[in-house]
Formats: structure tokens, sequence, C-alpha cells
């Protein structure tokens, strides 16, 4: 099963390291939830992974393949696709434009919509008359568009009411099941652990709680809430 792997992975920012120490293991097909409190350095990992900064030590491969030296683009190239925090649509654009900026062809398109059946009825529709969850519906489509190995979510939810949200984890979970590695940042934790299969938790920059089955996580509020207090 191919696998993107972090070991001891390390994040600075200005004068020392926002995050320390990273070990995992993100296996294509499964769902990987990175949860913990705010300012823990989620973010940071997943851009040192996707190539927005450079990670200051440890390392990063796939299939025991480093790709520690490659550009964000290189990196792209190779599989790893990175929904940033925030809708990163262009308004300007309708639906179908948006995500033919990386389904190229008409009939990927038509792939792409048999899993995002919503937004074939919105399809020449602005992008910025879109609900806020139709809109990271829109981001969703746009990077499985471009047939990634791994796919690294941060946030989705920011903006967007639980309820809104709920609607979007079946697309990811369906993503998973297409072989793809999802490694998801969500500030809802019990949702994200609801659909992952795996689970670690960041505290004040280190691992607070191992990567594990994230049932088991969920199923244990103590040891989630002394995960989070960095214990």
């Amino acid at each position: 099963m191919s696998a993107l792997h972090l070991s001891g992975v390390t994040v600075s920012r200005g004068a020392g390291p926002v995050i320390s120490g990273v070990d995992l293991e993100l296996r294509a097909g499964e769902i990987l939830a990175l949860v913990g409190p705010n300012g823990a350095g989620k973010t940071s990992l997943l851009e040192a992974v996707s190539g927005v900064i450079e990670h200051s030590a440890g390392e990063l491969s796939i299939d025991g393949e480093s790709f520690a030296k490659r550009s964000r683009v290189q990196r792209s190239r190779a599989g790893i696709a990175h929904i940033e925090q925030g809708r990163a649509i262009f308004p300007s654009l309708t639906v179908r434009e948006n995500i033919m900026l990386t389904a190229k062809t008409e009939a990927a398109l038509q792939e792409v919509l048999a899993s995002f059946p919503e937004l074939e009825k919105r399809i020449d529709a602005p992008s910025v008359l879109l609900s806020g969850g139709e809109q990271q519906m829109v981001v969703l489509a746009r990077a499985f568009a471009s047939k990634p190995r791994f796919l690294l979510i941060d946030e989705m939810s920011l903006g967007l009411a639980p309820v809104v949200f709920m609607r979007l984890l079946p697309i990811i979970q369906q993503i998973a099941t297409s072989g793809v590695g999802v490694l998801l940042v969500e500030q809802f934790t019990h949702l994200a652990l609801g659909i992952a299969d795996e689970a670690m938790v960041v505290a004040s920059g280190h691992v607070s709680h191992p990567q594990g089955a994230a049932q088991a996580l969920a199923a244990d509020p103590d040891r989630l809430k002394r995960a989070y207090l960095g214990g």
C-alpha cells in the first residue's frame, strides 16, 4: 500500500520551532485526523508537507523516496494536493471553470461530477453566488479532479456551521475510498474522528498523542482531553 511518511519532522517560523518531532504514516485510501488546540502547529505541518514552507529537520518521503528537497510544484506533480484554510475559489469563474482548472477535459469533469452531484445543477453558476458549503464542495471537487495520491485538508469547516460541514464529510470519505490518502486537520474534533481511520493529537508544538485508531481516541474523552492539554 502506498504511503506518505514523516519522520522526526520539525517546522520552524521566526525564532524557533512551532512543531517538533512529528512521526506519521498516511496510507492510500485512509483518513488520518490531525487534531489539537489552535496554535499547536497543525497548519505549519501541512504547509511543510506540501512545500508552502520549508521544514527545518526530519524526513519526508513517499514509499521510501524522499521528497524533502522538491519544490511545491514538484510535490503537486508527485500527487500531493493541499486545500489550505479558507475557501480558495475563483469567485469570478463559474463552478465549471473552477473545476476545469484541474480537470482539463469534459470527460474528466463528468467523472468528478459523478462524485459531486450537488454541483452538477450549479455547474454554470458564478462561484461567488454559492453558499459557503457549496463553495467548499467546489474546492474539494477541484482538488479531486487533479487526481491526487494524498490530499491535505486544513480546516475545511472554517466559517461553516457544523450541520453544513457534516454534508462534506461523506464526500471526504468517498475521496478516501477512491484510494486517496487524506490528512485532515479539523476544529470539529469529534466529527473528524468519526470519519477517520486513524488520528493523532498535537498540542504546544509537539505530538501529545501518537498516531493510532481514531475510534479508540474518540471513545476515551479523558485521554483526548489530556492530549489536548499536552499531557
